[in-house]
C-alpha cells in the first residue's frame, strides 16, 4: 500500500496509506483529509478535489484527460502546471511516495 503525503496550505504534512487501485480524492475522504472537499463523490465534475502535484512527481502521472483538463479550468484555487483532481489519480504501487499539496480553497 503505497504512502502519500499530503502538504497543508500551513506547511503540515498529513500522510496516509492507500490501496492499489482507489483514487487519491478516495484515500484522502477516507481518512478525512481537511481541503479535500470531493463534493461530487468522485465524478470528475466539481474540481474540490483539487491538488497540486509536488513537481518531482509530475511526470510520473498519467496525463490528464480533457474532461480533467476542462475542470481544471473551473477550480476556486490558482491553477498551476501541477494542478490535477484528485478524483483522477489512481493508486498504484508506482506511486509509492507521492506527495501532493492542497490548496487554499476548493470553493
Amino acid at each position: 500500500m503505497p504512502d502519500i503525503s499530503f502538504i497543508h496550505p500551513d506547511g503540515r504534512e498529513e500522510g496516509l496509506e492507500a490501496q492499489d487501485g482507489v483514487s487519491l480524492m478516495q484515500a484522502a475522504s477516507g481518512v478525512g483529509v481537511k481541503g479535500i472537499v470531493a463534493e461530487c463523490g468522485g465524478s470528475g465534475i466539481c474540481a474540490t478535489c483539487h491538488v497540486y502535484v509536488d513537481p518531482a512527481w509530475v511526470a510520473l502521472l498519467p496525463q490528464p484527460g480533457p474532461d480533467e483538463l476542462a475542470m481544471l479550468e473551473c477550480t476556486a484555487a490558482e491553477r498551476r502546471p501541477g494542478s490535477r483532481l484528485a478524483c483522477q489519480i489512481r493508486i498504484t504501487a508506482a506511486l509509492q511516495g507521492l506527495v501532493v499539496h492542497v490548496p487554499e480553497r476548493q470553493y
